[in-house]
């Protein structure tokens, strides 16, 4: 239930006047002398006599109803209007041949990097683990090996969403192989331009070195500062040797490296962070730092509504006036 405030509060202290009023209204101006009261009737007192202080009572009464009336009461109704703005990103994810590497597994999975990619990017978006999710942001993917693609438009359907990232798959083409680092930012870029949102970030995920596409990317980086856009790097797997099991179920080791000062120097150029993602644990780490690091703004605009109560207390106030005042002068009328 909602409860009764009063604008003015102070004012309440004045309804103690309502005893000095009773006390007051009790002596009457005028009184009758008698020299003993064996001269009175022997009837005792009449009805009248024993109620002549209701009227004052009454009195005492409309003050009280009065200063309720003036303390303004009232009831108060709490209105608030949450706006949230959200982010616009563009998870850009490397399918090329060498996120085949088993070395971001779990104990309990044997698993490539694009599977961990897909794990932690699922909790990144739905929620799951150490990741809150993030309903309010616009999220698109855009996937590269040696050409890049857009796997997803920037949207709000994530569980869609989801489902995209769910079907990337490795490349095995060798005339598709690579890694176009630059061709994947450019393209990142191209697309979150088209965000009407205030902030727009990339989060570009490679396990390789640029040695495809045609941009740069170093140019790819200038055109994402241009236009606004922070990019954060992150550098998934070992270098040196990793476990790979070929289409035969064969597992063989090869060597793997990761063009880390591009990625630094991506990061660097449009505000962002690059990040080093060795093991399974460290890229959960990752995405959980990026999340932290970019939230949606949420405001809140707080107001209140009030339905004046002041009206009844005022009619009772002055109703019990008159009601005391005809006791006083007819019912219960004095001897002047």
């Amino acid at each position: 239930m909602l409860a009764i405030e009063f604008r003015d509060p102070a004012l309440l202290s004045l309804a103690l006047l309502a005893i000095p009023v009773f006390l007051l209204a009790r002596r009457a101006p005028g009184r009758v002398l008698f020299s003993s009261f064996k001269l009175l009737p022997s009837g005792g007192r009449g009805w009248r006599a024993r109620l002549a202080w209701v009227p004052d009572a009454i009195l005492a009464l409309s003050l009280i109803a009065l200063v309720l009336a003036l303390a303004g009461p009232r009831i108060g109704e709490r209105t608030s209007r949450v706006q949230r703005e959200g982010i616009a990103i563009m998870m850009v994810i490397d399918t090329s041949g060498s996120m085949a590497a088993l070395d971001l597994l779990t104990p309990e999975r044997e698993r490539t990097r694009l599977e961990a990619v897909q794990d932690v990017f699922e909790q990144f978006v739905l929620g799951g683990g150490t990741l809150a999710g993030r309903p309010d942001d616009a999220i698109g993917v855009v996937s590269f090996a040696g050409y890049a693609d857009t796997a997803a438009p920037l949207t709000l359907d994530h569980e869609n969403l989801v489902a995209v990232a769910r079907n990337l798959e490795i490349t095995r083409l060798r005339t598709e192989d690579g890694t176009a680092i630059g061709d994947a930012l450019g393209l990142a870029v191209e697309r979150l331009r088209e965000s009407p949102a205030r902030s727009r970030i990339a989060v570009l995920l490679t396990d390789g070195v640029n040695n495809a596409g045609v941009e740069t990317p170093a140019s790819a980086a200038e055109l994402a500062r241009s236009q606004g856009i922070k990019v954060y790097t992150i550098g998934a797997g070992s270098t040196g040797i990793a476990p790979v099991r070929d289409l035969r179920g064969v597992l063989r080791s090869v060597p793997v490296q990761i063009d880390e000062a591009n990625l630094r120097n991506i990061a660097e150029r449009t505000g962002g962070r690059y990040f080093r993602a060795d093991n399974a644990e460290a890229l959960v780490d990752v995405y959980a730092e990026i999340d932290r690091l970019e939230r949606t703004r949420i405001t809140e605009e707080r107001s209140r509504q009030y339905e004046e109560l002041f009206a009844f207390p005022l009619l009772l106030g002055l109703l019990l006036m008159v009601l005391g005042w005809v006791g006083r002068s007819a019912v219960f009328a004095r001897v002047p």
